[in-house]
């Protein structure tokens, strides 16, 4: 599999990019658009829909995105930052999630706002910190995901 290299702080990756990096395909690509990249920072988003398929099962009459899907999100924007230089075929794996906190809920409708920061890397296990705020600017959930990759 190619990948693409960015490089440059501030490039952008549309759809078809974050496609040719990231292994996830639909219903579990989290991702539609980086907006931002630096060498530790990424920014990203999603629009949220009530056509994702989750929303028929998780709380029908009061639809709210599950948790576990916003730390998914988290972990692949992380995902794209380890993975914007490589040019081989390695996966990003969760080692773990600590502190994870949900303020607000993401309802259909929403866009919700990555912002995930390498904050180390050690012996191949790196450490982020990870936010997610809605187009008010309100958090909604937070985290620190540890991850790897596997070649």
């Amino acid at each position: 599999m190619h990948r693409f290299c960015i490089q440059k702080t501030g490039e952008l990756m549309d759809i078809e990019k974050i496609l040719d990096i990231l292994p996830h395909r639909y219903p579990f690509l989290l991702v539609d658009r980086v907006v931002e990249i630096e060498e530790n920072r990424i920014k990203a988003y999603k629009n949220v829909s009530y056509n994702e398929p989750f929303f028929k099962g998780h709380f029908p009459e009061y639809p709210i995105m599950p948790g576990v899907l916003l730390l998914e999100g988290i972990a692949q924007t992380a995902g794209l930052m380890l993975l914007k230089d490589k040019e081989d075929n390695s996966v990003p794996l969760y080692l773990g999630i600590d502190k994870a906190r949900f303020k607000k809920e993401v309802r259909p409708g929403d866009r919700i706002y990555y912002e995930v920061s390498l904050e180390s890397e050690k012996a191949g296990i790196y450490k982020f910190e990870g936010s997610i705020k809605n187009d008010n600017g309100e958090l909604c959930c937070k985290a620190v995901i540890l991850a790897g990759l596997k070649k």
